[in-house]
């Protein structure tokens, strides 16, 4: 099995789309009946839909909601004492927040560093007001925010259950704290009675690193973070320059 982020690893950041050149490694190894998992931070609503690709499985808000074409994997939602706390926390800050269900993601206001997180997506930052009564009656999987790391501490404030996981240097995302893409990835393999030897992992963020541990072999973009890096198995080539592609072929998986 293998496990693909996709913002700065399947889908080059600047240009926003996945190639051509892409799309043909992901089809050619779904022909070698490998299986194929999008590991994201993002919510299921904003996930890419590639021509002629189905995905077997889905780990979605950085690992607090898997599934696949027909069922939940693994459900895992902030508790609400904390999304209150993070929100008023966030206030002092002056900064809007973002909850997100598997089906909807609204905010109670929004600023600059929400809305260009939310253009990586290609969705626009939606402010309701079903927002109070959301975190009272839905479960959330997920908060975004705007933030730097210095502001990271108090955001978090007496929270109890929750942890930022992030990969862009202006948002974070916020998840359970014994959340995150490799709690994901044991439950997905988990589920298809598969050991971690026998799946790898393709990323390029900081919230990647516990996704190419949780697997048998992980790897860092070119573009990646420093951080991933020093963790991963390999570096391979830059997004922009198909870099999962040459892995592929070189180690003949395609």
């Amino acid at each position: 099995m293998i496990f693909f982020d996709i913002d700065g690893t399947l889908i080059d950041m600047e240009k926003k789309q996945i190639s051509e050149r892409m799309l043909e490694t992901l089809k050619a190894l779904k022909e070698q009946n490998i299986l194929l998992c999008l590991a994201t931070g993002r919510s299921p609503i904003a996930l890419p839909q590639f021509e002629d690709i189905d995905f077997d499985a889905y780990l979605t808000f950085n690992g607090s909601y898997c599934f696949n074409q027909t069922e939940s994997i693994h459900k895992h939602p902030i508790p609400t004492s904390d999304i209150k706390q993070i929100i008023e926390n966030a206030q002092t800050l002056n900064r809007p927040v973002a909850i997100a269900t598997k089906d909807k993601t609204i905010a109670n206001g929004k600023d600059e560093d929400l809305i260009d997180y939310f253009s990586f997506a290609h969705q626009e930052v939606i402010v309701s007001e079903a927002f109070d009564a959301t975190i009272e009656n839905e479960s959330i999987y997920q908060l975004m925010l705007g933030s730097t790391k210095e502001h990271y501490d108090v955001i978090m404030n007496n929270t109890t259950d929750s942890k930022i996981t992030a990969w862009w240097d202006r948002a974070v995302d916020i998840i359970p704290a014994s959340g995150g893409k490799g709690a994901g990835i044991r439950k997905i393999l988990d589920y298809y009675g598969l050991d971690k030897s026998q799946a790898i992992a393709f990323g390029d963020g900081n919230n990647d690193i516990e996704m190419l541990e949780a697997v048998g072999f992980g790897l860092a973009m070119e573009n990646g973070s420093d951080q991933l890096k020093a963790v991963a198995d390999e570096v391979i080539g830059h997004v922009s320059e198909d870099g999962i592609y040459h892995f592929c072929v070189e180690h003949e998986l395609i």
